[in-house]
């Protein structure tokens, strides 16, 4: 009997998913995969079997239930530790989730773009003024995620050294669970406080505004509220400053690509969304459970088993694009599962997508000599990271 492949595997090149997953996906598009702890949950990797599979009331995000797949140990050890509506399922996670959803439509996030706008020009100052090379992860794509999301949720922005820490800790592979846990457990304890001052005091912020409307009537604990906020802090500053990081890699090695957006800023939502189907930085793919027996790409999957939704692959599927491994923004894919489907589908994306094209657009305008001050292929890459980017990005104009 043949072994697994160990999953997740490492990128070739820094822009595309591993090649092993071209292959499984042209031969043996549901799989059986390995992963550190042993188990073979099933990987998913063409894009309909996976809209479909993050579709299906059948498969579960709920992480307390046998099988689920953890992508690391560190993970698996402080599951206990953050039990939001992202890891429920049915009735609950719509429950969980609604209090949300007005913060984050497309129309809430374009009143947000001002004060995007406002944090991308300050910083672009300082970037400007400061010493060349600088490294544009440390300089620019942190700062701007960070501030952007302590400005919505209400989160003074001198902390930040200390929830980048312990949000690092959570998810990273080498860390050991204890450090996972305890790192956890020290933010909680942050947010909670933080909740707390704002039910004594509540600002308009995001955090305040939850605490005046639902933990006043009832509606809400404090430990819910808090468990929300460090949700939305470490998804609202970590995925977003790799994904500018990674983006302006990417530009800077297409010059085509890179001069036709100049020439036409029209082009920049579209870019945007090109540049996430391309990038796919989370490259571990969406895990779930299976609640029944279900059929998936053909393949009978038990009930209890382990899956896997491989987006990364899955956008990267010749039968839904053009030319898939082909950086386009003219494309403009806006079904690209960067954000995942389904509901569970990415809470902020509204928001992540208007910083990007903030971010970007303010970039190409302001330092139209931007270069990368080293060869792209001696950047450091976060293949081992939950979210895929680059360590630092020194540049130069």
């Amino acid at each position: 009997m043949t072994e697994q492949p160990r999953y997740p595997m490492r990128r070739r090149c820094p822009f595309d998913p591993p090649p092993e997953l071209a292959r499984l996906q042209a031969a043996e598009p549901v799989s059986r995969v390995r992963l550190w702890d042993g188990s073979t949950p099933w990987l998913v990797t063409r894009y309909d079997d996976v809209r479909e599979m993050l579709r299906d009331p059948r498969v579960s995000a709920d992480t307390d239930r046998p099988g689920y797949p953890f992508p690391t140990p560190s993970m698996a050890a402080s599951r206990g530790e953050l039990k939001t509506f992202m890891r429920r399922d049915g009735a609950e996670h719509s429950a969980g989730r609604r209090p949300l959803v007005p913060h984050f439509t497309a129309r809430q996030a374009e009143t947000l773009r001002p004060g995007i706008q406002r944090i991308a020009d300050e910083l672009t100052d300082h970037l400007l003024a400061g010493p060349r090379p600088a490294d544009l992860v440390e300089s620019f794509a942190l700062p701007v995620s960070s501030l952007v999301i302590c400005e919505l949720l209400g989160v003074p922005y001198a902390d930040r050294a200390f929830f980048h820490r312990t949000g690092r800790s959570m998810v990273s592979p080498a860390v050991t669970p204890a450090e996972s846990v305890a790192a956890a457990r020290e933010l909680m304890a942050y947010l909670d406080d933080l909740v707390a001052r704002k039910t004594a005091g509540p600002g308009d912020d995001l955090l305040g505004r939850l605490a005046a409307e639902w933990l006043a009537p009832g509606r809400m604990t404090r430990r819910e509220i808090a468990e929300m906020g460090q949700l939305l802090l470490i998804a609202g500053y970590e995925t977003t400053a790799n994904m500018i990081a990674l983006g302006v890699v990417a530009l800077l090695e297409h010059p085509a690509q890179l001069a036709r957006l100049r020439e036409d800023p029209g082009l920049l939502p579209g870019a945007v969304e090109e540049l996430l189907r391309y990038l796919s930085i989370v490259h571990i793919g969406r895990r779930r459970t299976a609640t029944a027996d279900l059929v998936v790409g053909g393949r009978r999957i038990r009930e209890g088993e382990g899956m896997i939704a491989a987006t990364d692959i899955a956008d990267r599927d010749e039968s839904v694009y053009s030319q898939p491994d082909v950086l386009d923004l003219r494309r403009a894919p806006r079904h690209h599962l960067a954000f995942g489907s389904g509901p569970h589908q990415c809470l902020g994306q509204a928001l992540a997508r208007v910083e990007l094209q903030v971010v970007y657009g303010t970039l190409l305008r302001r330092v139209p000599a931007l270069a990368l001050a080293v060869p792209a292929d001696q950047l450091r890459y976060k293949d081992e990271m939950v979210v895929y980017g680059v360590h630092e990005l020194p540049v130069t104009w």
